[in-house]
């Protein structure tokens, strides 16, 4: 295998090479690497908090595919504009169901930025800083999930069909009993939707998840 890869370094088809030893094993450091730090954020530190396996899926495919279309239209020239136009492409993405929450979209934005940044970092800036860089976004990350924010907040998705307290003044009361009957100790709830036909309303209740375990 070794000895094809050498026969083919330099060979060319269409005025394409067929095998660029140099980039191509440039291409597998940075993947590696980058897939290391990619999977720590969202299987170390992003899923044993939220236990989304949908997400988990989303970010690891978008970064990869991120981190090999920068890497590979590099030589295009168009890095720092091409980085922002990423940003704002993926920035906006919406679900056809729900609009992504805003610690998941959090958690997008930060696998797209720590791609592009793996892809397009170049002769100018040293291993020792883009190490330095990620494991930085890895320690604040992780710092603000298991230690300033030991109390992670989870929300359910109910239907209620008392919506004789659904008003702003039986929010008090409205919260007491949700608690009474979900055994879960309820801080706060948004109303998504109220059916007055059926007489039930779609709540979004939230309670910390570490006192409900």
């Amino acid at each position: 295998m070794s000895l094809l890869l050498i026969l083919l370094d330099g060979l060319e088809f269409l005025g394409t090479p067929l095998f660029d030893s140099k980039d191509f094993f440039k291409l597998i450091v940075k993947a590696a690497f980058n897939l290391i730090m990619i999977l720590v954020i969202v299987r170390y530190i992003y899923y044993p908090i939220t236990k989304n396996k949908d997400y988990l899926f989303t970010y690891l495919l978008i970064s990869l595919t991120v981190f090999l279309l920068c890497i590979l239209l590099d030589s295009v020239k168009i890095e720092l504009a091409f980085a922002l136009g990423l940003f704002a492409i993926f920035g906006i993405i919406r679900y056809r169901t729900d609009p992504i929450p805003i610690k998941e979209m959090t958690y997008l934005f930060l696998v797209i930025g720590v791609s592009v940044i793996n892809a397009l970092a170049n002769k100018k800036i040293s291993y020792s800083e883009l190490v330095f860089a990620n494991f930085m976004i890895i320690a604040v990350t992780f710092g603000l999930e298991r230690i300033w924010l030991l109390r992670h907040e989870t929300r359910k998705n109910v239907i209620y069909e008392r919506i004789d307290l659904i008003g702003p003044e039986k929010r008090d009361e409205l919260i007491k009993d949700l608690k009474e009957r979900t055994g879960i100790d309820v801080v706060r709830v948004e109303i998504r939707r109220i059916d007055f036909l059926k007489d039930i309303a779609y709540l979004r209740i939230f309670y910390y998840e570490n006192d409900n375990s």
